[in-house]
This record gives structure tokens, sequence and C-alpha cells, in this order.
């Protein structure tokens, strides 16, 4: 109380000195009506050698301004009870040998209200099938069924038809892939341009011929080159109802690896492409070649406004099952959704393939013979043998009976008595004559059947939405309802076997380089939306949009082109051609380099103390980038920050998560004498360590600079770094190398102390103020982990297995995962050798292998960043032959065999190890986390790229980081696994208590992250990019921090995107609008609530956009689709929005 009292009047007595000031201020200093958009931010005055007075005197008046808002902020240092040390500013060593910081002096809190916490029980779990429960069912057997192999023998009463006549929609279509045995290009040039050239042809010669199309990639790229004749006669096509876009993505994407921001990005890719070119908007899914399928495409395509979807690479044991109980047609419902309205109506093709021997019916050998294209004298045939016939009058007869037969058996899976015939392949239709054999045979079939009654069936050409119309309107119900006796179905559809025990679980880490690579960009390209759009905003709002580089938008859409075409199922997947993998590659680093010159550009406009010293030069750049790479398949170079004893350098920080952010930053500099100050002059704590180029191999010209900061949300914060003598906040870090007695011996430098010594086998630890870590004294890798609040140590032992492949004919390639039984322990003759470095920022312990490298670091800070444990594994599998290296953690938390991984980066979902499936069936995607837990522990391994994952006994966790295979595995490639890389694996690892009485709440179907699980994944996807400012002749004008956000997001709403929209007239320029995209995460609150370093508070899911952004004004606030096609009425510019828990929902904004 006593406290309270000195504070009122400390504050009370700042009070009248400010108003004092201000007023003999106001009359000494001319006010400038240029800097009122400054208005909300803190000043925070440069100190620099080079300033000079005129500076001074211009940040007097703002500073004035701000006096009231810095009480604030005393009144809560001095109620502060954070550790200080003892001396109140130099870090020091506790009793038990961990640092102790200066603590920043702002206390946080978090104020989660109960309302939304998503009680793991909730009311979910309504659907009629959950697929967990069919797993559990289904014997997985595979009986021979006769001429529908994996099926059964189809019989039906031959009046079935004498009421309802069968309706037939045979739906041509050819499957582009963007990339796979050839290049997107060579596709283009060989193929994909012959066939969209057909379909303006040979589409009007028959008003009833019908096609569908689905990569706009490819439309996209025919368009730019076709004449206005061309464009006319396809949009005439289109709009006409003859050709069907269908999903409208820029590619198919793959449903495994890929993460929902990405899998949003080539979504609206493709729609915007759609309405700005040709005005339609796509109303059905196809999804026929992705292996396995995912509840987050569901969702997506609804939350898009698309009223039906199609899958097909479903497990053959799960097709059986579904195709006898006829519940190949269901509503797929979200797991965690309480009512209905995430249904979308799914259409699951019953037969082993989307060709055309397995489209119209059961039986191959028939259905090859109405494949036209094999004709005799084509260059393809049928495998069974009887090759087609031309229909002639002489056998229409009995050509349409035969065919029938087929639509008949195939109709008797489904529920209605309309049936869908796709009829296509991988890039058919590219000759003009087999436009003819395909649509003159069939027609002549279809003019048979429609004029004899007695057959009772309709048959004609349709598109997919022709199709799903006719079902609602058979069934009496509105376009995407359910229809009464349909099921309802939630889960989803991994992994994929497509016969015998091959399942397609490989694919979940081939290629991890690229996997990894692919999610860099994302996040680069997530950056460089957000600071553009605030740039460009702010640009218009001073009237200086004519000096900001406005054309970077091109870059913009070059790196959503390209982030969309990895999207495609055989590109992140990891499953093309090595000249086909380059070229992917390739791309994605232009777009990487061009995406860090947009942040660059967008950085420089905004950190500008007064924007008229702002210049912008192409050729002479204000920043530098953090990294560079020297090739498309090289990991990254750090830039170097040269520090020189004439003045400071300046380092901007880009925090891309929108919660303040408190963490530790690493740079690389020149010398050891550093020294780091915030833009208000205070002195940082550094840890000063060496940097390694190999194992006892330190540089002697470039040193790691490390130091704690505090950055805005979404924001930009500077920093100065001086050469300047030794200061006292400016500490090395104390380095050992634990030796296995062969002869290496570390070269210290003089700046840096290193100690040596043999390695002994008892376990030795590293502590920070939260966590001490053990690891064995061998091999030096974690063995457990005790958080400081729990007196408890949890065995968490990290060890590295190897996976053979099968000696038979059947082995392992990029699809498959075909193991030679249970992984054996990885072995190497020599003991590695073993690095510890501790220091009052961070601590790690490096071991090195011949094939891996593993850092294991923590941070000595309060918040995320000091919660988790930093992971990153180097793998270089290069020199084995048919060998998968997996990182196994081995734990005593009593997880049973469920175990919990993402979907997408977007929901959890429970999994169950089976004994009755193969060891390679338990494996599942994991392309951002996966947990264990029991009543009184969760662990989750958190993931910056996706890779596969299983739980194969109970406690444990595995991952597979690479895999190198001498063959193909007979899926079409013709290739093996052989272009691997150096690759950096990075994940953190979490480990959370439970609250009492948890665990009889843990549902079948829904889990959840807690909030600092789900901050940690941010933290670990989307790391602080360190820019430094390029010394400049002239000097560098005064920079202050840039804070977008004048109020703070709730922490369960995560930004996914801040996406400019382009212009109507030239889609390589932004026009006044900006799309708001926002996921409200769902949060499990069973986990005990941390110290986030940030204040966290929720609101139930409202937010008020206006008071959001800080120097903006927003003219417009509109909800849409989420691919921006579907516009509702705008809401009045106050308006709070609402979400959901696990909602995403788009807003068209106008800021300035």
């Amino acid at each position: 109380m006593k406290l309270r009292k000195q504070v009122t009047v400390c504050g009370g007595a700042i009070f009248c000195v400010a108003v004092f000031s201000l007023y003999l201020m106001l009359d000494r200093v001319q006010h400038d009506p240029a800097r009122r958009q400054n208005g909300g931010n803190f000043p925070r005055s440069q100190i620099s050698v080079l300033q000079n007075r005129i500076e001074q005197l211009e940040q007097l008046l703002e500073e004035n301004h701000q006096i009231i808002s810095h009480i604030k902020d005393s009144v809560m240092e001095l109620t502060d009870t954070g550790a200080v040390s003892p001396s109140g500013h130099l870090p020091f060593r506790s009793a038990n040998g961990s640092w102790v910081l200066p603590f920043d002096g702002r206390p946080t809190f978090l104020a989660v209200k109960p309302q939304d916490c998503q009680s793991a029980l909730g009311s979910h779990g309504q659907a009629d099938v959950q697929m967990l429960d069919v797993y559990s069912i289904l014997k997985f057997d595979n009986p021979d069924g006769g001429v529908w192999k994996q099926g059964f023998e189809i019989t039906y009463e031959a009046d079935e038809w004498d009421n309802e006549p069968l309706q037939v929609f045979v739906v041509p279509h050819s499957h582009n892939d963007p990339g796979w045995i050839k290049t997107f290009d060579k596709y283009f040039t060989d193929q994909t341009q012959h066939i969209l050239n057909n379909i303006v042809v040979k589409l009007p010669e028959d008003p009833r011929r019908k096609f569908i199309w689905s990569e706009i990639s490819f439309f996209a790229k025919w368009w730019e080159t076709a004449d206005t004749y061309k464009q006319e006669a396809m949009r005439k096509l289109i709009l006409g109802g003859q050709l069907e876009i269908v999903t409208g993505g820029w590619v198919m994407t793959d449903e495994a690896n890929s993460h929902y921001f990405a899998m949003i990005d080539q979504l609206i890719e493709g729609h915007q492409w759609l309405e700005r070119n040709i005005g339609v908007t796509p109303r059905s899914g196809w999804a026929v070649d992705p292996f396995g399928h995912s509840a987050t495409m569901s969702y997506l395509l609804k939350k898009a406004n698309l009223t039906s979807m199609l899958i097909q690479r479903v497990h053959y044991s799960i097709k059986k099952h579904f195709a006898s109980t006829r519940s190949l047609e269901f509503m797929w419902r979200q797991a965690w959704d309480t009512g209905s309205k995430t249904d979308i109506f799914c259409h699951m093709m019953p037969f082993y393939s989307y060709d055309v021997p397995h489209t119209c019916g059961p039986d191959p050998k028939i259905c090859c013979q109405f494949d036209f294209k094999r004709l005799p004298g084509g260059r393809i045939n049928c495998p069974w043998k009887v090759p087609p016939k031309p229909v002639v009058e002489s056998n229409v007869a009995e050509r349409a009976n035969l065919l029938l037969d087929q639509y008949r058996k195939k109709s008797k899976l489904y529920r209605s008595k309309v049936l869908l015939v796709p009829l296509g392949d991988d890039f058919r239709y590219d000759k003009a004559l087999e436009w003819d054999q395909q649509f003159n045979n069939y027609q002549k079939l279809f003019d048979y059947m429609n004029s004899h009654p007695e057959l009772h069936v309709q048959a004609q050409f349709g598109t997919l939405t022709d199709y799903f119309s006719a079902v609602y309107k058979a069934k009496g119900v509105a376009q995407g309802s359910r229809p009464p006796d349909f099921p309802v179905l939630s889960g989803d559809f991994f992994a994929y076997a497509d016969r015998e025990d091959h399942y397609w679980t490989g694919y979940f880490t081939s290629r991890p380089f690229y996997k990894s690579l692919d999610r860099i960009l994302e996040s680069h390209l997530r950056g460089a939306e957000i600071l553009y759009s605030l740039a460009v905003a702010s640009a218009r709002h001073v009237g200086m949009e004519g000096r900001y580089p406005i054309s970077d938008y091109a870059l913009l859409v070059d790196a959503r082109q390209t982030v969309g075409l990895f999207q495609h199922h055989d590109a992140i997947t990891g499953t093309a051609k090595e000249n086909v993998v380059v070229d992917y590659g390739t791309r994605l680093l232009r777009s990487l380099i061009g995406l860090k010159r947009v942040i660059i550009n967008a950085a420089h406009f905004l950190v500008m103390k007064n924007k008229d010293f702002y210049r912008f030069y192409q050729t002479e750049p204000f920043l530098e980038t953090d990294d560079r790479r020297a090739t498309q398949d090289s990991l990254p170079q750090r830039t170097l920050i040269e520090l020189d004893p004439a003045g400071p350098r300046y380092l901007v920080l880009f925090n891309p998560i929108e919660q303040e952010r408190l963490c530790v930053v690493t740079v690389l500099v020149n010398t050891v004498r550093v020294r780091v100050l915030t833009e208000d002059g205070q002195t940082l704590p550094v840890q000063l360590s060496a940097q390694w180029s190999s194992a006892s191999q330190m540089s002697a010209e470039v040193f790691e600079a490390t130091f704690m900061v505090r950055l805005p949300a979404l924001g930009l914060a500077v920093f100065h770094l001086y050469d300047s003598a030794d200061s006292p906040l400016t500490l090395r870090s104390d380095t050992l190398l634990r030796l296995s007695g062969r002869g290496t011996s570390a070269r210290a430098l003089d700046p840096l102390p290193v100690r040596s010594q043999q390695a002994e086998p008892q376990t030795f630890f590293i502590s920070s103020q939260g966590l001490t870590l053990g690891f064995s004294g061998t091999t030096g890798l974690l063995e457990s982990i005790k958080r400081k609040d729990d007196p408890q140590e949890i065995k968490v032992q990290i060890q590295f297995m190897v996976y053979g492949t099968r000696p038979s004919k059947d082995k392992s390639g990029a699809y498959l995962f075909l193991p030679d039984g249970k992984a054996k322990p990885y072995n190497q003759k020599e003991p590695p050798v073993v690095r510890v470095v501790e220091g009052p920022l961070f601590s790690e312990v490096v071991a090195y292998y011949q094939h891996f490298q593993q850092t294991i670091r923590i941070h000595n800070v309060p918040g995320v960043d000091g919660l988790s444990i930093e992971i990153t594994t180097a793998v270089d599998i290069r020199d084995q032959t048919n060998k998968e290296l997996a990182m196994r953690l081995v734990t005593d938390i009593q997880s049973g065999d469920v175990f919990y991984t993402d979907l997408n980066g977007f929901q959890m979902q429970p999994r169950r190890h089976l004994m009755k499936l193969p060891l390679q069936a338990n494996f599942y995607p994991m392309p951002s986390q996966a947990y264990i837990q029991d009543s009184n522990n969760r662990l989750t391994l958190h993931t910056a790229q996706a890779l596969g994952v299983t739980s194969l006994e109970s406690g444990q966790l595995e991952v597979i980081m690479d895999r190198r295979l001498m063959q193909d595995d007979n899926r079409g490639l013709g290739q093996g696994l052989k272009d691997n890389k150096r690759t950096t694996n990075r994940f953190r690892l979490l480990l959370e208590r439970r609250s009492i009485g948890n665990m009889m709440m843990d549902s079948d179907t829904t889990s959840f992250p807690s909030i600092l699980s789900h901050m940690t994944n941010s933290f670990l996807n989307h790391e602080v990019l360190p820019l430094p400012v390029l010394p400049k002749r002239r000097g560098v004008p005064p920079l202050e921090t840039f804070a977008p956000l004048k109020s703070i997001l709730p922490c369960d709403f995560h930004l996914v995107n801040l996406r400019s929209i382009h212009s109507q007239k030239d889609p390589h320029s932004p026009s006044a609008y900006t799309a708001l995209i926002l996921h409200r995460l769902a949060l499990d609150c069973g986990l005990e609530a941390q110290n986030l370093g940030f204040n966290c508070t929720t609101s139930q899911g409202q937010l008020s956009v206006s008071g959001l952004f800080r120097t903006l004004d927003l003219q417009l606030l509109q909800p849409m689709s989420l691919t921006l096609m579907h516009p509702s009425t705008p809401l009045t510019n106050d308006s709070s929005i609402s979400l959901d828990p696990m909602e995403i929902s788009a807003f068209k904004l106008k800021l300035r």
C-alpha cells in the first residue's frame, strides 16, 4: 500500500513537470505537422557519436508528448517483483551454477478466460463414422475379390432402376502434374499447351461435350501465350458450362506435408486468377492424386465456399469397407466441430486408380476396352489383353450392354441412382485424335442407351458439378446440404496403401532439404506480405507512395506462385525426378532472394524516423539480408557484421509474429570487443562464443554475439553495435571439449577460452533458470529433463536408429517405406567429440557423429524462448546405401499406444499404434508437431520441416530424418533417392506438466496444444530476422522502432496473412485493398500455465480491427470467403469481428 502511495506521488510530480515543460517548449519549438503520424510510437532517442544537436532538439517535443505514457510504465516497473541480480545489472552465477540475468523489469500476465479453453470432452463426436474407429474394426486383410481384386463381387437385380432410371455422368479429365518426370515448363511445352489448345477447338464441335480442368498454374501459363480469340473461346466454354474449373488451386496440393498457410495461399492464388481473368468461382473439389487425404483440406474448401469435393487415394481396405456399407459419399465434418457448420459433401472413388480401367466399374479388363485411346495401332494397349473396339452399328448393342453392366455394378456401391464415371488419365487429350476417339465412340454408346427406354438409363458427358447437382436434386436437398440418409464422417485418410503392405509413408520424409527450404520460404513470404502491406499503407498515409518501391509487388507474386507450385503432390513430397527437383530448388531460391529484398525495402521505409530523409535506390540497398545461399542446394551462410572503432553499426530486428517477443538473438561479428545497445542507449548483456568450423576448430575472424531482446509484435526494433573495449555486460562462453582420447585437441584462440578433458561415462548437466538437462557421458546425447518447479526428473533419452530396406523384390523408394524389420541402433566405431558451451544467455551441447551433428540448446531467458529445448540436427548420409536415419525419443511417459500428430500445422489428430498393421503403416505425417502424454506430462516435438513420425512403443516418439534409397519403388518415378544433401532439421522439445484430473477428460477424437505450445511453434517457424544497416558514407539517418499494433492481439489469434490484393488493371501491382486472414487457435488449458514473457489475454474470439493498427486509418472492413471470391456485407469500421475456436476467417481491408 505504501509503495502504491509513493508511486502515485511520483507519478503526480512527473505529470506536473511534464505539463510545465510542454508549456515552455511550445513557446520555443515550432510544431512540425509532418510528425503527427508518429505520435503513437515511443520515442527512444538515438545515442550515437555522430549525432548532431539539431536531431536532439527535434526529438524533445515528441519526448514530452510521451512522458505520460512513461509514467504508466514506471508504475509497472516499480511494482515488478521480478528477480533482479544483487548488483542490479550484471548477470551472475547462482549457487547451483546457473546464470541469473538482469531481467528487463517488465512483469507480464497470462489471462486466458475459461470460456476460451477447449474442454477435450466438449460436445464433439456426433459423427456417424470416426476414422479411428474404422481402423480399430478393420482386419486389414487382403483376400482376392475376383475381378475387383481388392473388393468383392457386386450383384444387382434387373428391375432395380425401373422406377428411377440410372443417371450416368461421364466426366472427361486430364491429370496434369506441374512437375514430376519432366519439369513444369517441359510438360507445358510437350503436352499441356496442346491439351488446352484442343479444348478450345474440340469442345465447341458438339455442345454435349464436357471437360474439367484443375491446375491453374498451367492454365495461367497457357492464357499468357494465347491470343485474344483463344482466350475468349476458353472463357465462353467455362461460362457456358462445357468446361468446368474444379478446385481451382494453383496446383492439386499434397495434403500430408503441406502447411495450411501454403495450402490457403495456393488456393487464393488460383481463385484470384480465375476471378480476374474468367470471372468464375469454383464449386467442386477434385483431388485424384494426392497420396492420402487430410481433413484440413475439406475445411479450407468449405471456407472457400465450395459445396462438394472428391478424393481418390485412400487405403484399399478402407475403400472396400466404405463400399460394403455404401458410405463412399458422406458429409466430412471436422472432429472439433460441435455443430455441423464445417460439413462438406465428399465423394470417394471406389477403385484402385483414377485411370479409365478403374473408373467405369469393378472389372478393369472390361473398362479398359472403353478407353478408346488404346484402340489397336496406338502407343498404349490394355494389359488385360482385350483391346477396345470402335463402336459401330453392328456392335453398339453388345458394347452398350457390356458397359452398362459395369455402370450398374459401380452404382450399387452408392446411395443414389446417379453415377460418376471419370474418363481420363495423366496428360490425356493432348492429340485431336484422342478427342475424336473418346467423344465420338462414347456419344454413340450414350445415344444407344438413351434411345432404349427398357435399359432405364440416361447417360451423358458431364462436369463434376453436373454430377453433384444431380445427386442433390435426386435426394431433394439444396446444393451442398446433407442428403437425409448420408453418413457424417470425421477423421482423415492417412496412411495410404494402394496394394499389399505397400504403405506410402516414405514421402513424409523424402528430400527433407527441400521440405525445410519450403517452410523457410513460407515464413519469409508471410513476413514480406505483412511488412509490404504495412509499408505501402504507411507510404499512402503520408502521401509518399510515389517514392516507395511499390513494384516490389511483382516479387511477392513470383514468390506466391513458387510456394504454390511447390505444394504440388510431386514437389514438397520429394517424389519428382532429380532434374525436376533442381528446377523446383532454383525457383525456391530465386523467390527467397526476392522476398528478402521486399522485406529489406519495407523495413528501410518503416524504421526511418523522419520520412523526409527516405531515399530508395534500387542498386544501393539500405539493409543487408540476414544470410545468403550460394546455390539452391546449399545451406545458408549468415551475414557477418563488421564492427569499426570509428562508429556504431545499426541492426534492425524483424519479429514476424503477432505477439511481443522476448528472446535471444545471435549475430556474427568480426571482433570480441562488442557492445550492444538498445535504441534508447541501454547496454544489453551479450554472450560471446566461438564460430566452429569443425568439432575442434574455431574461427579466428568470426565470433557469435548473443543478446536478449524484447521486440514489438510484427515490428522492427533498432539496436546499435559498437566495437568497444571490454563492456562488463559482454561475457564469454565457457567451452569444454569432451574428447575420447584419440588425439583431438582444441585449438583455442586467445580471446575465447576452451578447456578439454577426457570424456567420462557418467551423466553431465547444463542448466538455465527454467530447465536442467542431463546428457550421457558416452554418447553426448540427451538423457533427462528437469523443470525448475518440478522435483521429478523426466527421462527423455535421444537415440539414433537406422532402418534398412527389404532384401526381396519390393524395396523402399521415394514413395514407399518398406523396412527390413525393426530399426537397429546407429553405431560408429569412434566415440563422438562432444562440445559443452555454457554462459549467461544460453548453454548448449553439441555431439559430432559421422552422419549427423546434434546441437541441444537452452535459452536462459524468461518466457516462451526459455521454456523449451532447441534441437538442431545436421544430417549427411550421402555415403550410405539403402539406409534411413531416425531420431527416437525414449521417455517414461505412460502414453500407451496413443500419440498425436498434426494435420498441416492446423489441427491435432489422435493416432493409435496398431500391432495388426506392419511397422511402416504406423507412420504419419508431422508437418509441425507430434506429442505423447499421460496423466502427469505432455512431451511435444515441434518441427520446422515436415517429416514422418510414429510412436512404436509406450513413451516413444520417432522421426525419420533422411532416407537414401538406391532403387525405384515402381510407382512411375523410375529413380531412387540418391540426391541427398547436407540437411539441417530443426526442432523444439517442450515438456509440460498436466493438471490433476486432466486424464479423465482425454477425448478419443480431439486434442489441442496449450498456449505455450502454440507460441513455441510460432517461435520455431517464424524466426527473428536480423537485418544489418549497411554503412553509409554520409552517415545513417536517424532510425526508430516500428511497432505497428496499437492494441495487443488476443493471444489465441494467429495472423495467418496480411496480403495485398492485386489491382484489377495490372496483376503485378497492388490495389488499395488488403486481405486480413486470421485463425483463432483452440487451447488446451489443462497444462500448467507458464510466464510467456508477454502479456497474453483472450477475448472470447472478439477483435476490434479499427483499434489494431497504430498510425493507419481503417476505411473498409468486409468479411470475405477464404479465397476472397464471395463478399459479405461490409461492417462498420468500428465493429468487432468474432471468430470461433479453430475458425479461419478472411476480411478485406482498406488501410491508409
